[in-house]
């Protein structure tokens, strides 16, 4: 605060306080829009400091790819290498290790296949929590067991970091054009922090509630997005065989009550649709050994729960029967291909 001496003696004196008084507050509020304007500047510098990024897979990597786009730094690592080129082209700095991203960056994402390789990439030898800096945001987007988010948030808060599970839904696809689904876990007064940067990636970002909620969202959705597959591919195979023409048994169905995302958006039947693993041979998308580890997920809470999902069992029965006859890698609505396979067994 500023402290001025003035003189004070009748009308005069009542003149002199009421000019101080406006050159007093035309003075703060001139220092208090500046102070405003510093604040600003300098959220917006921090919304921009480095981004760390585990985890370079079919999602991962446009998923770093967006945040690039969207003027963020990045600091990255992946376990193979020859994942890390086309991100290290396009500005991102590759480091040899999570722990060298902890170093790096106070912000983290990290997207991997499952609980054992999300443990390994936090707790492991060359793991985050290793190096990870006092206030560091650590953000989970893997679809695991919930219990291990509970556990590894225990873990980071040891080490003075806040970690939070923020699973997607979407596919490929989504990642790649930033419309993702996020479905958030953790503490509510970060949330408003997490939705900023989660915005550069995805078009829905959810809370869902403390941590290891979002995995359970994710959990179940996939488990309905699996049954919804089968049931696609069962029925896209039954009209063929009564003689209907794929693309308009499509046509009928993405008009009518049997709608579903697996019918109008990633169809399985190849010929159907333009831009989907089933037009590609089943490469690329959600290959079907993650989708049996979802349902496998699933199950176990089902379990614990005690909670019937007989079309979950079958769903997860199936994908893991796909894995064995040679499926794993291949999308999940390779399922079609699957069923029809069987036909001639």
């Amino acid at each position: 605060f500023l402290a001025v001496g003035y003189h004070y003696s009748g009308v005069k004196g009542k003149k002199s306080m009421a000019t101080f008084m406006r050159s007093s507050f035309s003075l703060l509020h001139g220092y208090s829009k500046h102070v405003q304007i510093a604040m600003v500047c300098s959220r917006a510098m921090a919304s921009k400091t480095p981004i760390g990024f585990v985890g370079l897979g079919n999602m991962g990597n446009p998923m770093a790819q967006n945040l690039l786009k969207n003027g963020y730094p990045v600091v990255a690592h992946d376990v193979f290498p020859e994942a890390c080129k086309q991100l290290q082209d396009q500005g991102a700095q590759i480091v040899d290790s999570p722990a060298d991203v902890a170093e790096k960056a106070d912000r983290i994402i990290t997207m991997l296949p499952s609980s054992p390789n999300v443990l390994d990439v936090y707790s492991g030898q060359n793991g985050i929590l290793k190096k990870v800096k006092k206030g560091t945001l650590l953000i989970d987007s893997s679809t695991i067991d919930p219990a291990v988010s509970k556990e590894l948030a225990k873990e980071a808060e040891k080490c003075g970091a806040l970690f939070m599970d923020a699973p997607v839904s979407g596919g490929v696809g989504a990642a790649r054009s930033g419309n993702l689904t996020f479905m958030v876990g953790g503490e509510e007064g970060e949330f408003t922090a997490v939705k900023e940067l989660l915005s550069s990636m995805g078009a829905n970002i959810v809370y869902c509630g403390e941590v290891g909620t979002g995995q359970a969202a994710k959990i179940c959705n996939n488990m309905l997005l699996a049954i919804t597959m089968l049931g696609t591919a069962e029925t896209m195979n039954l009209g063929i065989r009564l003689g209907l023409d794929p693309k308009l048994l499509a046509k009928v169905l993405n008009m009518s009550s049997g709608r579903c995302w697996s019918s109008d958006t990633y169809n399985p039947v190849p010929g159907v649709m333009e831009g989907v693993p089933s037009a590609n041979n089943y490469q690329g998308g959600f290959g079907s050994m993650l989708m049996a580890k979802d349902l496998g997920l699933a199950q176990n809470s089902a379990t614990n729960t005690k909670t019937p999902v007989p079309l979950g069992s079958v769903a997860h029965q199936i994908y893991r029967m796909m894995c064995l006859r040679g499926y794993s890698s291949k999308d999940f609505s390779s399922v079609f291909q699957f069923l029809r396979e069987e036909e001639n067994v």
